[in-house]
């Protein structure tokens, strides 16, 4: 299934639900700045969206994009999200957005990639008023990338928008973040994503509390999650996967590690579910306030919090950061994988 066709019925759903907020879950802050900036007349030549995976970067990208060639915009500032151009913007289909992003996660963004992009954003838009061009994932670019874009930031068009999206600006060149207007996305509080999921998408009150709670109040992850079970049932997989080797043999646990670790984003996203359960474990363990992200595991961390002490809990936090480090870095998967089963405690 494609990436478009996944995310039909959010769009399908978002076209019907009106909005001031852009018909986001959250960053009000954001959305009114930018609002002000396309009503103001004072929009900048590039913006830079930083913040953790699934927060809102590519939607809010996107709803700018919207609001910039929008055929018929209740306000300025405000998109409509049911014309022709907002439909294409939503699926990413619109000539006058151009996206560029590595082929994968944990991929590299080329130069030649950037170098197409500036060919593309010398032409004038077919029939917006704006070309747009959206660099996802813009901390994956690889150096020459991003020097190769300084020209571009550095001459812009005047009908040309540059929209980055980054974990965060210290991944950058100084010289790339200098250029941009920087927006700063941050976790939501649980209780907002789980009534934005109740109230704008129909969730039940028991699956939006377990969303917002996996997903850390990232908006985006939770509905991704909300709208593809299946992320839901892999990663319910995984935390079983996970138990079971605590109480496996070594060679048990170097035969699960080889398939997971044929393919490198694989491994990576089964390490980030068990990341999160292991800081669940040591949350218990240090009798910390903050909320566990595993509602729906609840018992077994907390009987695991009580055969482990802190020391043990962080060594093991910090044997998953550091395997996520080294799958980022091309290091040899399955090597990751098996040296990380042999941090596991055995009980």
């Amino acid at each position: 299934m494609t990436i478009i066709a996944r995310w039909l019925p959010i769009l399908r759903v978002c076209a019907k639900i009106p909005g001031m907020n852009w018909d986001m879950i959250g960053h009000e802050w954001a959305v009114q700045l930018l609002s002000e900036h396309i009503a103001q007349k004072r929009l900048r030549h590039a913006y830079l969206i930083a913040g953790p995976r699934g927060v809102g970067r590519r939607t809010l990208a996107l709803r700018l994009t919207q609001a910039l060639n929008c055929l018929a915009p209740p306000e300025p500032g405000q998109p409509c999200r049911a014309c022709r151009s907002c439909q294409q913007i939503e699926r990413m289909q619109y000539p006058d957005l151009l996206v560029v992003q590595a082929e994968q996660e944990g991929g590299t963004l080329k130069v030649d990639q950037v170098r197409e992009m500036q060919r593309s954003l010398s032409l004038h838009p077919y029939e917006g008023r704006y070309r747009v061009a959206l660099l996802l994932r813009f901390e994956e670019a690889h150096v020459s990338a991003m020097n190769a874009l300084l020209k571009t930031l550095e001459e812009p068009a005047s009908q040309v928008v540059l929209l980055l999206t980054a974990e965060s600006a210290e991944r950058l060149l100084p010289t790339i973040v200098s250029r941009c207007e920087t927006l700063r996305l941050r976790p939501l509080p649980l209780e907002q994503v789980s009534r934005g999921l109740q109230e704008g998408w129909g969730a039940p009150e028991d699956q939006a509390r377990l969303l917002a709670h996996i997903s850390g109040g990232r908006p985006g992850f939770a509905l991704q999650l909300y709208f593809e079970p299946e992320r839901l049932q892999q990663r319910q997989a995984w935390l079983s996967d996970l138990l079971h080797l605590l109480t496996s043999s070594r060679r048990e646990r170097f035969d699960y590690i080889e398939p997971l670790a044929k393919e490198r984003s694989v491994l990576r996203s089964a390490l980030i579910v068990w990341l999160s359960f292991w800081r669940d474990i040591l949350i218990k363990i240090c009798g910390a306030g903050a909320p566990i992200a595993n509602l729906d595991y609840q018992q077994e961390i907390e009987r695991l919090a009580q055969q482990l002490n802190r020391s043990s809990a962080l060594h093991i936090l910090g044997a998953v950061e550091n395997a996520l480090t080294l799958v980022d870095q091309n290091v040899n998967p399955r090597l990751i994988g098996e040296v990380l089963t042999l941090d596991l405690p055995k009980l």
